[in-house]
């Protein structure tokens, strides 16, 4: 695979060793006190197994000596590849950085936090080999809190409806994909957030597979003003002319409001000879300046677009690789 990238130092050659079977591509920022022991499950998983895998780990600019845990269990078994961004690129860039290395038939994809159990790998990789495209996580029993799962499900929402695909849970980063249906959407991956989503709407087929999922240790990374960014995000990306669609709603909306306000004003006016046009016409216009600041908000993840492609920036870069 290829993909965007500036590279600060010379990356491992690859093309002489054989491939394996399955690639492990993992996400992380800041898991010094876990990869170890993500490491240690995910090779007790697959090591039974009649699979070669490679655990390709890409460190998306960690502050806590995550690097050099990764280089410790390099040295140890070649089959662990690691690459550390400059800087915190974001999840997604760090996703496009694994899968464009990853070189198995088949690719799985999970977080470092060890919510995703590595238990459940051969189970997707499984669904994957059964003929399917992509087996999507499903996470039976979540344990996030409400002010995530919730926006969560609105987001998953939309999701099923800009894309046509029926599944439950497009933000489980724990899944299993053909390579060959990743490939094609390796230049939008990382640009654009949900990955599954973007696979899935190129026609790939898919199957939902349950897997376990743990609690979080510590306070989640997604605040509401990033959930709401993400929510953005998702109608620029996958939702096709909004702007049309909201300026519609906008102008039905207003006229509506302003006949009902028309009509009720008359009839106060007629009944009480005094008319409260302030008030109402203060609610009217704080009303479309609310859904005017929302159209502006969109618009602005539009220009954002346009100007990270016409500045042809590459979407991270890496300061080493093992």
């Amino acid at each position: 695979m290829t993909g965007t990238e500036a590279v600060g130092t010379r990356r491992v050659t690859d093309a002489d060793l054989p491939a394996p079977d399955v690639s492990i591509v993992v996400t992380i920022f800041n898991e010094a006190a876990s990869v170890e022991e993500l490491y240690r499950r995910t090779i007790a998983a697959l090591d039974p197994g009649p699979r070669t895998f490679e655990l390709i780990f890409v460190d998306d600019g960690s502050t806590d000596g995550t690097f050099a845990a990764l280089e410790r269990l390099h040295g140890g078994d070649p089959r662990v590849r690691a690459v550390r961004f400059k800087r915190n690129f974001g999840q997604h860039p760090a996703m496009h950085a694994g899968l464009s290395r990853a070189r198995g038939d088949v690719v799985v994809t999970m977080d470092g936090d060890l919510q995703n159990q590595p238990e459940d790998i051969p189970r997707l990789v499984e669904a994957v080999e059964a003929g399917n495209d992509v087996a999507s996580g499903r996470r039976r029993g979540r344990k996030d809190p409400v002010g995530r799962s919730v926006p969560s499900r609105v987001i998953n929402g939309m999701l099923r409806r800009f894309t046509g695909v029926a599944i439950s849970d497009f933000g489980c980063a724990f899944n299993a994909y053909r390579r060959a249906a990743v490939e094609p959407m390796l230049g939008s991956i990382g640009k654009q957030k949900f990955t599954k989503a973007l696979v899935l709407s190129g026609g790939a087929s898919v199957v939902e597979v349950d897997v376990a999922h743990a609690p979080r240790h510590g306070p989640s990374r997604y605040s509401p003003l990033r959930l709401a960014r993400t929510a953005l995000h998702v109608l620029a990306g996958f939702w096709p002319q909004p702007i049309q669609w909201i300026g519609v709603l906008l102008g039905a909306v207003s006229s509506l409001l302003a006949f009902a306000l028309g009509v009720y004003g008359v009839i106060f006016w007629i009944g009480e000879s005094n008319f409260p046009g302030p008030l109402f016409g203060g609610v009217a216009v704080l009303f479309v300046l609310g859904i005017q600041g929302f159209i502006l908000a969109l618009i602005g993840e539009y220009l954002g677009r346009i100007q990270r492609d016409v500045e042809g920036r590459p979407i991270y870069t890496i300061d080493r690789e093992l």
